[in-house]
Parts: C-alpha cells; structure tokens; sequence
C-alpha cells in the first residue's frame, strides 16, 4: 500500500457535520480514516486520521491520489455530490459493498418520478427542462402553488414556493444556481401531512424503518423540528411497502434510504423525493434515541463486509424529537457565545446536544440544511414526554449571533 496513506483505511467521502459519527464510529472501533473533502475547513476534518483535499465528484483526481492504496472501505453518509464516486471507487478497488449504480437514479428527480410511476404510486403534475424558458413556459400551465428546485440539488438549496406565475423566471434561475446539470424541476405543491420514511435494507427487504412527522420553516423547505410518527397501522405498513418497492427499483438490495412522502388530504401518499443513502439532519441520532439502534454503525459494517443485522435490532421503543438549530438572524452573522447550553444538558430526556458552530465562526441564515449550527435531541415514553423535553430545553439553548457588517468586520467580541 502507498506509503502515504494508513494501513488498512476506510475512504469517507466528504467531511461535513453529518459525517462526524462515520469517523468517530472508525476511531472507536481502530480502524484509520482517510477523509475526502476540498473544503480546508470541513468539519469533520479533524477526526480524520488522513485528508485529501479533492471535490468528492472528482473520482479520477481521488483515484490518482489515492494511487495503489488498497482501502478496507468506503463509505459515504449525508451527501448525494459523492454518491457516484462511492459506486466507482467501490469498483475500482474490489470493496466489500459496492454502491450500486442503479441508486444514483435517486438524485435525479426527474428519473425518481418515472421511477415512482413504474411503482405504481400515485403521482402528481410536473415538468423539467435545461432550458429556463421552457420551464417557465410549461410551469405556468400546472396548478398553483408550485415548487420549483433544481433535478439535482439536495438540502434545499435552491428551492422556492410559487404562488403566481410572475415569479418563475427568479425562481427558475435561483434553481439553476444550484444544479450541476442545469435542470429545473417544476412540480404542484402536494397539500397534506409531509412524512419522512427512514430505512435500512437487507436483502431486498427494510430491516428498520422509521417514519417522521416534520416542521418547516414559515414558507420554507428547511426541516426545523421532527419527531417520530404516531400512525394507523395500516398506513405505517402501506409507506413500508411503498418503501420496499421504491427501493428493489433503485437496486438497493442491502443499505440505507429515505424519502420524503406527503399523506395527502385525499388519503394518497404521494413520494416527494429519494435519497439512496443516510439521512442527514442527525437522522442517526433520533434513531438511536427512539429505537436504541445504530445506523451508522451498521452502514461501516456493510462497507467493510460484516454482518450489520445487529446494529439494527432496536432495544427499545420510545419517542423521540429533534430540533435543528439555526442563527436567529436573517443575515450573515458572527458566533458570539451559546447560552444555556449546560443547563439543557440537565433536563430529563435530552439525549444530545450537538453544536456545530463556535464563537467567532462565520454563521449564516437558516435557509438551507448545511446552515445549521446546532441539533437537539431528546426522547420520552410518549410522543408528548419528547415533545415537552424538547419546549423545554429548546428555550435555554440561545446561540448569540451578531450581525456582520462594515463596521464589525475584524471586530472581536
């Protein structure tokens, strides 16, 4: 192996927040990590034991750096930017698990919404092109309220809510300003209870799955809070099934996938989106505050080959809520201090608190899933404990943020 890389080594691709447990994961069990990221101030960097700084699209670049290194690995959480590097470095080096090509079709949602109709799941009225105009165009022709986002982007970015037809040029070309392929999707907007579906899959069938009621931000797509979901029995197996079938189309045999559904007013659930990989927004950790499970634990058992059935078997069944933390203002803003953050640690239920941001970071509006700067969790015996635990410690914890302007630039605190 090249003298340069540890021994061994599991390749994680991109070193975000919501990538910190892959690594802490590595570092408990002995196993060195070699972090793929070109962003010098990830996050995650620092529990890395090795870093490229190469774009996780680059496949060729990581190849050629990496050079005859034979990793024990690879492995990719919250990021669908380094899925197709992950199925393409899998091959190359002979890995244990190999993503499946087939699963890169989630992160087109153009090709999702065939392959929902091939399911036979109720869909509803869209259309896409590259060519602004001609989105525009047909868009205008769909019943209002729509979204418009681009066919490949993920975390919200770039997404807007269109009530009238004469504001879809901005918001056509807001979405191509985060599409790598120039694609703008524009759908209805589905009226209805908006459901999250976690799930982790073994040969063919979900292992686990978890459904989560969700909050937006006022006229927004950004998640704020979610919790699990108290649901008919009927309706929890129909979002299995749906689920199960969703996930033999994309090819994902054995590993994690989520999907956002809506149950709508007529009854129909209808499936938003896919993502053929972990869910993001410290999905894991409301796992594991619910149901006592570990997917992240089984995700680097999968990429190393070993069984990962017991990660997944829950110890126990309560319910869990999770608050994502943002900056209080709606413009970029210096971290000055948390506060409260000890005395919510104190609070029964709470399971964690992460903060991502510390004082004298650069913070900016909540307006999309990466500028988070902090995640609560907590849990209870009932949905109302959790919810309660949540109130509760969500009003102590305050990040104090101060506007970045002008005068204030170089200023400290």
């Amino acid at each position: 192996m090249s003298d340069r890389w540890p021994q061994g080594a599991l390749i994680v691709l991109g070193a975000s927040e919501e990538q910190i447990p892959l690594y802490q994961e590595a570092r408990r069990r002995g196993i060195p990590t070699v972090a793929v990221d070109m962003r010098p101030d990830a996050p995650a960097l620092p529990f890395a034991d090795a870093v490229l700084h190469i774009s996780t699209r680059n496949t060729e670049a990581i190849a050629d750096a990496l050079g005859d290194a034979r990793p024990a690995g690879i492995v990719c959480g919250a990021s669908d930017a380094a899925l197709a590097s992950w199925h393409a470095l899998g091959l190359r080096y002979g890995t244990p698990y190999v993503y499946p090509k087939s699963a890169l079709a989630a992160a087109d949602k153009v090709a999702f919404h065939g392959i929902a109709t091939s399911c036979g799941i109720t869909g509803y009225r869209w259309t896409a092109s590259d060519d602004p105009d001609e989105v525009v165009a047909k868009a205008a022709g769909l019943r209002f309220p729509l979204v418009i986002k681009s066919a490949d982007g993920s975390g919200s970015k770039g997404v807007t809510h269109v009530i009238r037809p004469a504001d879809l040029p901005s918001a056509v070309a807001y979405a191509r300003s985060y599409s790598v392929s120039r694609v703008v999707l524009a759908e209805e907007f589905v009226q209805g209870r908006p459901l999250a579906v976690e799930a982790f899959m073994r040969n063919g069938k979900a292992l686990l799955t978890c459904v989560k009621d969700e909050d937006h931000a006022i006229g927004g797509f950004v998640v704020k809070r979610m919790r699990t979901a108290t649901l008919p029995s009927a309706t929890r197996n129909h979002l299995e099934d749906i689920v199960e079938r969703l996930c033999r189309a994309l090819g994902i045999a054995d590993g994690p996938a989520n999907f956002d559904t809506v149950l709508g007013t007529d009854g129909q659930v209808r499936v938003i989106e896919a993502n053929a990989r972990l869910g993001g927004d410290g999905i894991p950790r409301l796992l594991a505050a619910a149901y006592g499970v570990d997917v992240v634990r089984a995700l680097i058992a999968l990429a190393l080959g070993e069984p990962f059935d017991r990660h997944l078997t829950p110890t126990r069944t309560a319910h869990a809520a999770l608050e994502l933390i943002g900056s209080p203002l709606a413009v970029e803003g210096e971290l000055i201090r948390w506060e409260g953050v000890t005395e919510a640690r104190g609070i029964p239920g709470v399971t964690d608190i992460e903060l991502y941001a510390k004082p004298g970071d650069l913070v900016r509006p909540h307006d999309q899933s990466g500028h988070k700067i902090g995640m609560l969790v907590t849990a209870g015996p009932s949905g109302a404990d959790a919810h309660t635990a949540l109130e509760t410690a969500g009003a102590l914890v305050r990040p104090v943020v101060r506007p970045i302007t002008e005068a204030t630039k170089g200023v400290t605190a």
